[in-house]
């Protein structure tokens, strides 16, 4: 398609069944892959997990096709892909914008916005936006990209489109960027990303499962979808603390990639109906 019939994937974007954001029980299910555009093609021990794309695609299309799904987060050439094979019929689509800040990069901080914008989402039909915001206080490239974030904030709210931001306290060990996953340092994060832009109205958090996570919940009056990680520790343990925090007031779901795409026991189907079931009690 794209070498014969390059519009065609615009009409496949343009005539694809939409729905409301918010419906039903008012919850949310959204399955990412949005990793390897930013470098980030490692699951667990395999360092090469997601590079194959064919293969990624199979499990993305897999996952969509679950009940309860309501949707996936993706960079273009995802969403271009998915649209194409007809597969984003009455789904969500969440658009990730920044994947400048490479990993592994000397620049990785300066997260620059190179996928989406707002303009393009709007035009294409896309429904929710989502950026990434790492803070390093001991990295200038960290004012870049909250200026960058702030002025995807505005043009979001100005647009009327829903946007996510995923904030952590990060800093280099051993030249590895690495994430704090404190409830004090998510917490610091959480209201660091609260104040960017003109206007939190359209303002959605996405959020790691962290200890003491009723307090990292009182940080926040935003609508917040929690964030899987990486799927390197036990899956029940997992999920049993993504159910206990699905309960908290101002959790509306999940927004989860690797560790439902590339589970341990290559179950794809199962995983992903766990969570769905987490998310959607009725199921």
């Amino acid at each position: 398609m794209r070498a014969a019939d390059p519009a065609g994937i615009g009409r496949a974007l343009a005539e694809r069944k939409r729905r409301e954001v918010i419906r039903g029980d008012g919850r949310l299910f959204i399955v990412a892959a949005d990793h390897p555009a930013r470098g980030a093609v490692a699951v667990g021990a395999d360092p090469t997990a997601m590079a194959d794309r064919y293969e990624l695609l199979e499990r993305m299309a897999l996952a969509v096709s679950r009940p309860g799904v309501d949707g996936v987060l993706g960079t273009p050439d995802i969403i271009d892909d998915l649209a194409a094979l007809g597969l984003l019929d009455d789904k969500i689509v969440v658009g990730s914008m920044n994947r400048g800040g490479l990993r592994g990069a000397s620049f990785e901080m300066d997260d620059r916005y190179t996928a989406y914008d707002v303009e393009a989402m709007v035009r294409q039909g896309i429904d929710f936006a989502k950026t990434l915001i790492r803070v390093d206080l001991n990295d200038a490239g960290t004012a870049a990209t909250l200026e960058a974030t702030a002025r995807a904030v505005n043009a979001a709210a100005a647009a009327g489109l829903p946007i996510m931001l995923e904030p952590f306290m990060s800093n280099r060990v051993d030249g590895r960027v690495v994430n704090d996953l404190s409830a004090d340092a998510v917490i610091l994060s959480t209201a660091i990303a609260s104040g960017l832009g003109n206007s939190s109205a359209y303002t959605w958090m996405k959020l790691p499962v962290v200890p003491e996570m009723e307090r990292v919940m009182a940080a926040t009056t935003m609508p917040t979808l929690l964030l899987g990680g990486d799927n390197g520790g036990d899956p029940d343990e997992t999920f049993a603390s993504w159910a206990e925090a699905l309960a908290l007031p101002g959790v509306r779901g999940l927004t989860v990639g690797r560790t439902l795409l590339y589970p341990h026991d290559g179950d794809v189907a199962a995983a992903v109906d766990t969570a769905a079931r987490l998310v959607h009690t009725d199921l």
